[in-house]
């Protein structure tokens, strides 16, 4: 049997951006994203991750607004070779009433069936039902608080899904 998917998004597990603009967590570097407006994006970004990601047991695959741009400016931060990404296309513009975040339905279709991990920090409710409803493989969808980025707790986390039986 093949390895779960780990789908990853950037802003909140990678980059924590909710955390205080003065206080950049132990361990992280700062990087600065030229930005289609005046201000460089600020990122935090921790060089360990990368590692511990491609220690988990998953097939990682980019779920993030950034695109291939990830492959650009985050993955050699942090140490992850470049990776694929989920195209969401016009889904990221769609406004969706039953509370499902935009990604979740193109995530879903995009694993096949296959066992996955996603981690964002806007999943809800609506996406657990959803995916519970429409994937029928495992699947874990873990928030990642955004104040925090990730931390080992969450790796073990995903170490145990990738190890699990039903994976």
């Amino acid at each position: 049997m093949s390895r779960p998917l780990l789908f990853l998004d950037v802003d909140g597990p990678l980059d924590p951006y909710a955390a205080k603009p003065e206080r950049r967590p132990e361990g992280w570097t700062t990087i600065r994203v030229p930005a289609h407006s005046r201000r460089p994006l600020r990122v935090w970004l921790n060089p360990v991750h990368g590692p511990a990601l491609l220690g988990l047991g998953h097939d990682l695959c980019r779920a993030t607004t950034w695109t291939a741009d990830a492959n650009r400016w985050i993955g050699p931060v942090v140490g992850l070779p470049e990776l694929p990404y989920v195209d969401f296309g016009t889904a990221l513009f769609a406004e969706r009433p039953d509370g499902v975040h935009r990604k979740t339905e193109v995530i879903v279709a995009h694993a096949a069936g296959r066992p996955f991990a996603w981690v964002d920090d806007e999943q809800g409710p609506a996406d657990t039902v959803y995916v519970g409803e429409r994937h029928p493989g495992p699947a874990l969808l873990h928030h990642a608080d955004p104040r925090r980025g990730l931390r080992e707790a969450d790796f073990a986390v995903l170490r145990e899904f990738a190890a699990g039986p039903a994976a």
